[in-house]
């Protein structure tokens, strides 16, 4: 690929390998294809004419066009359905611990400090950079309790260009040193952020109701923040059947439900737009339940092995018609890159084929469907992004594989080994809404 300097306001064309993914089962490679973009979405996808019917029939100045060389292709964006930002400085740490006495030891003391807005700034700008480098177009991201920051972190993607979700926490039974809000204060706060978001008016950036997990909230608490997803139809997000201890404190907590996702179901807190973390020990009912209420699952596999919580059985929940994203659950998980979790996920779905020898493991193929179509029809953004169809945004990622690039390699073969040996240093420009976020010079 020629080094190349595009105006992304006007029209600009890719011409080279196209991959992507129309569902699970398959992965998409288009040789010799053109995607033609223009105003921050795919207007054209076919066949690639020659350089001058370009520049006559589609009006794409040479300046406009980005050649691929063999070695390289472009893909959809990377799509992270679960991640905490505020605790990014605690990635690779505490994982001698188990899900609750770790939330006390580490992720609670660290989060009270984000009424700091300095503090605020630092991390959130390195987390959402960080995030966009590893390729990940679109995040849903928990923020804290604080409004102001929270606030902040919806300005830092929008002036970073990284499209998804910020959520304020609701938590009003934690007693951890002071972390913890009044109900109504928690329900007031939440609202203003609500409005704030929305009075924006944000191309990239939409609000996400953030009750922390049923530990966390009570039920009044919850019918509220129920209440206010309807108002205003935001989205939502929350944790569920991580770890059997917490499934455990739920019941004690919650005698009247029938089970964790009866808890949620109970506060209209599931619907078509909600996203619930990990779902490790999710009972057949509550699976049906997930399916009838068109909620998703994100699935977090390397935070499920570092915080001991156990190996969540993907191809279940496929199977039963849940929608399944992938989640990095920084700091629970210990990186930022959706690739690293696609390596993780492969290696899960192996140990669970080892415990249960009927299920057959996840493919690569299915793999890069979860960090791409799949992450958005978890956040119900399929309209929107995760493949390379016309009238989507152009959220992509152009991919290097010259590191790996042998004498005639397959498309096919390029793929397989960004999705097993790749990292950040392959991507070497990222796209959303058209405008580049990230590119590296080769």
């Amino acid at each position: 690929m020629e080094q190349w300097n595009l105006e992304t306001s006007e029209p600009f064309a890719v011409m080279g390998t196209v991959v992507h993914s129309h569902h699970s089962k398959s992965i998409n490679i288009l040789q010799n294809h053109v995607i033609i973009v223009h105003d921050g979405k795919i207007q054209h996808i076919g066949m690639a004419p020659s350089l001058q019917e370009l520049k006559e029939v589609h009006n794409i100045s040479e300046r406009q066009i980005i050649q691929l060389s063999p070695s390289q292709f472009i893909m959809p964006g990377l799509i992270d359905t679960h991640i905490h930002a505020p605790q990014y400085p605690n990635a690779g740490l505490g994982y001698d611990k188990t899900l609750l006495e770790w939330l006390e030891t580490y992720t609670f003391p660290l989060e009270k400090q984000y009424g700091d807005l300095v503090h605020a700034q630092n991390v959130y700008k390195h987390v959402v950079r960080h995030s966009l480098n590893s390729g990940t177009t679109t995040a849903c991201y928990f923020a804290t309790i604080h409004l102001e920051s929270s606030l902040l972190l919806v300005d830092l993607m929008t002036e970073l260009g990284q499209r998804g979700f910020v959520g304020k926490v609701n938590m009003n039974t934690c007693q951890n040193k002071g972390y913890n809000e009044k109900t109504e204060q928690s329900v007031t706060d939440t609202e203003i952020f609500i409005k704030n978001v929305l009075q924006r008016k944000n191309q990239l950036v939409q609000p996400i109701i953030t009750p922390r997990f049923a530990l966390s909230c009570d039920s009044i608490l919850m019918k509220k923040l129920g209440e206010l997803a309807k108002k205003y139809n935001v989205h939502i997000q929350t944790h569920i059947s991580e770890n059997l201890g917490e499934i455990e404190a739920v019941k004690e907590i919650f005698p009247d439900s029938k089970h964790y996702a009866d808890v949620y179901d109970k506060a209209e807190l599931l619907t078509k737009k909600t996203v619930l973390a990990h779902g490790v020990w999710l009972k057949d009912e509550e699976i049906k339940l997930l399916v009838s209420r068109g909620s998703s699952v994100s699935h977090c596999p390397c935070s499920n092995t570092n915080l001991q919580s156990g190996l969540c059985n993907v191809r279940r929940l496929l199977e039963a018609g849940v929608k399944v994203g992938l989640g990095t659950d920084v700091s629970g998980g210990h990186t930022p890159s959706i690739l690293d979790v696609m390596h993780s996920a492969l290696d899960t779905s192996i140990h669970v084929f080892f415990q249960h020898k009927n299920i057959i493991p996840l493919t690569y193929h299915e793999v890069f469907y979860l960090a791409t179509l799949g992450g958005a029809e978890a956040l119900a953004l399929e309209n929107e992004v995760g493949n390379l169809m016309p009238g989507k945004q152009f959220d992509a990622l152009i991919v290097d594989m010259s590191s790996h690039y042998l004498l005639n390699s397959e498309p096919e073969t390029l793929v397989q080994k960004f999705v097993y040996c790749g990292d950040d240093r392959n991507i070497i420009s990222v796209f959303v809404g058209g405008k580049i976020v990230k590119k590296t010079k080769i």
